[in-house]
This record gives structure tokens, sequence and C-alpha cells, in this order.
């Protein structure tokens, strides 16, 4: 990857300090630096932080929009293989030609961006994000954050050593609702928890049984669109959002819609930095066309504490089953039992969740803090691991034995194939 070539001693800008800061972050294990704005000074070039989108389909342009509408901060670049979507989205920033990219790595290796975003297809998050926290750029990485489980530990590393700040797109944790649900839960308002229900999607896009290979479009730069993956050759339904119902750059709807409500289960159990000991799963699985990824879903995860999660096909939720009674959240709604918990106060002595009432401002406030963001790296790991974890017990149909301290199966080299996939040259981590 191209590097940045320091710069020739001038004073200093605000920039320069965030990055200077994140060094000496490193240098003291990484212990939270805040830099108040007097430091910089009415004259300072800008207050704003500089991000380059990369990655700019319909969720990127989504997650580009989001930035360029905060007063904190200013799309500078776009990047994307789709020539089409590239200019779309240069339009909607308002940036000249020489701001829009085809290769990721040019953005990179400008240093007048503070931050990027990753929208990409899933096999793209952790190669990009790694590349760019080496880059010296900190990173908004949408879910799941990675393809396997071996890369995210690899990502979560390179940040910390690094001293870059990254948040998952995993934004249901920036909801007063998924929030309020979790401190339920954490605080004992149901009692002894026993089981988690989480209900995840179907597919939302039909297979064609057959398919032949296909001329790639005109402007479309299908080589590094597969980058790290195997070579296949191009159909229209292996790119672009049908990407996701194929192995090789996504894992279905456990890794789309399981992210989030995954995620939220992981919140509630307090396991941000753990999973569970036991999986096994039963999947259907696509016997004709180019998806792969399961079609119906089900797989079951037991923690070391005995709690039982249960992931399948048919609705969109998290549902956490305690001794005295149970919490059921999804996007826009929180039931309860007894009803009488939604209207319960979290007491000053009880456990407080990480409060953030928006996604992407908690990003750009943890830039300027050094804080870690709601979604870290380690966070969006993890979650993303019980994501790949239920794919594995599905496609090997049996029992698993897991242990989320060394991050690896116990007396399966089978399953351990699989925490990790083949890279295509000249790529890697």
């Amino acid at each position: 990857m191209t590097s940045v070539r320091p710069r020739k001693a001038r004073s200093i800008s605000r920039r320069e300090f965030l990055k200077g800061s994140s060094v000496a972050a490193t240098a003291v294990a990484f212990a939270p630096i805040i830099v108040p704005s007097s430091v910089f000074g009415a004259s300072a070039p800008s207050n704003r932080i500089t991000i380059g989108s990369i990655g700019v389909g319909e969720m990127g342009t989504g997650d580009m929009k989001g930035f360029k509408g905060n007063p904190n901060a200013e799309i500078v670049a776009v990047c994307d293989v789709d020539a089409g979507h590239r200019e779309e989205a240069r339009k909607v920033a308002g940036l000249d030609p020489k701001s829009s990219y085809n290769d990721f790595r040019e953005l990179l290796a400008r240093a007048d961006i503070d931050a990027v975003v990753v929208a990409t297809p899933d096999h793209w998050h952790v190669p990009i994000s790694i590349a760019a926290v080496r880059a010296g750029k900190d990173v908004y990485c949408e879910k799941p954050l990675t393809l396997t489980i071996a890369e995210g530990r690899a990502l979560v590393d390179e940040v910390r050593r690094y001293g870059r700040i990254l948040q998952t797109g995993s934004q249901q944790r920036s909801s007063d609702n998924f929030r309020f649900a979790c401190e339920l839960v954490r605080n004992g308002r149901i009692g002894k928890v026993h089981t988690v229900r989480v209900g995840i999607p179907g597919n939302n896009r039909t297979c064609e049984p057959t398919w032949t290979p296909e001329p790639a479009p005109e402007g479309f730069d299908y080589d590094l669109w597969l980058g790290p993956a195997l070579w296949a050759p191009y159909h229209r339904q292996r790119c672009h959002y049908e990407f996701r119902f194929i192995l090789d750059y996504s894992g279905g709807q456990p890794t789309n819609w399981g992210a989030h409500h995954l995620d939220i289960a992981q919140w509630g159990l307090g396991m941000d930095s753990s999973g569970p000991a036991e999986i096994t799963g039963n999947g259907e699985f696509p016997t004709s066309g180019l998806f792969t990824t399961a079609t119906k879903v089900y797989f079951e995860a037991t923690y070391a504490n005995g709690v039982k999660l249960i992931c399948q096909t048919g609705g969109s939720n998290t549902r956490f089953e305690g001794a005295d009674g149970w919490v059921d959240v999804s996007r826009g709604d929180l039931k309860t039992q007894p009803e009488s918990l939604k209207k319960e106060i979290t007491g000053p002595d009880e456990i407080h969740l990480y409060q953030s009432r928006d996604h992407k401002q908690n990003f750009l406030d943890c830039i300027k803090s050094r804080k870690d963001p709601i979604a870290s790296a380690e966070t969006g790991h993890r979650s993303a691991t019980l994501c790949h974890l239920g794919n594995i017990a599905m496609l090997l149909g049996r029992k698993l034995k897991w242990d989320p301290a060394k991050e690896c199966f116990i007396g399966d080299s089978a399953a351990n194939s699989m925490l990790a996939r083949s890279v295509r040259a000249p790529w890697r981590l």
C-alpha cells in the first residue's frame, strides 16, 4: 500500500494534532486523549473532520449523505469500482472529478483525509480498513465488520497497534430502545436470563436457477471488485446487493440482519468481549444457481453460564427471556412482560450502558476525544464472530465446541479450517 510521506515542519494543524495524539495514545496503552477546541484557535484551517467514502452504492451513499449533513464533517473524496455509482456520489458530494477514485489506495494516499467510510461488499471490509488504519485514518466500517473470524482478530490488532478509532455500522446500539432493553436485562429486571431468541428476515432476493458468464459492464472494474476473493466469472447476480447471498463475499442474512440483532443479544448478555462456548445449527442451502448462503436459518449457541441463544428465520427482533419476565426489542418497538418494565428507570447505582443517540456523531466525537466508540472494533468483531459461528455450524451440521478466549474450535480441525479464507494474489492483509 502507498504510505503517507511525512510533511516538512510547520505550524501544526488540527488534523495533524489529532493524528499525533493517536500515536501518543498508542505509546500509553491507548489512554484517551481529549483535545479541547481552544487548542486550535479561531485561525485553525478547519474544525471539520474530512472524510473519504469508499464504496458508494446504496448503503455507502446513505452513509455519505449522513456525514455530509453533519456540520462537524466534510466529504472530500469518493471511491467506487463502479463508475456510475462513483459519478453519482461525486455529484451528491459536490466534488470535482479529481476527488473521485476507482482504486481505494489512491484515496488513502491523500494526507488531507482524517477518516474513511468503508461500505463495500463484506469481503473488502477488513482489507480496506486495515490499509486505512495503517495510512493513519480512522474508520467507519459497515456491518458485518468481517468476512471471517480470523481477519476480524487481525483488524482489531491493527486498530490497537496504530491507535485508530473504528466504528462498526451496527447503528441499533445508538437507539434508546435497544439500550434501555439491554439495561433492563443487565440490571436483573427479568430475573436470571435463560434464553435469547433472535429473529432475522428471510432472503429478499431470488436466485436464478441457472446462469452463464456475462461480460462485465463498461465502467465496472470487476477484477478490483473481486479483489482478495477467489477469481470467478462475472454475472450480474454476483455483484452489488446480491453479493451478500454468496459465501465467497458475505454470509447471507445471518451476517446481514444477524449483525444487528445478534449484536444486541451480545450487548444485553454482557458478552462484548466474549462469545458462546457451544454452537449447533441446521440450515437449508440452495441447490442450484449462484447463491450459496442459507435460505432458511436455524442455529443455537450456548454460553458458559448456561444461557441459550436461538437464531432463526422469521421476524426481526431480539427477545430476552428470564425467570421473572421478558423483553422483546426491535426497530421502533419495545415489548415487556410485565408491561410495567417499560416505565422502569435505571437507578444511579445500576448498570448504565454506553449512551449514543447518533451513531455517526458518536464516531466523529470519538475521533476528537480518542475514546472508543459505541461499536468498537472489538465489539464489531465479536458480534460478527457469533454470526460466522452460526454459519459454520449450519454448514457442518454438527455440534461445535468454541473457545471464545483463544477464538478457535476445540478438537475440530475441519471447523478451524473455516476460520479464515484463501486470499487471491497479490492481495494480503
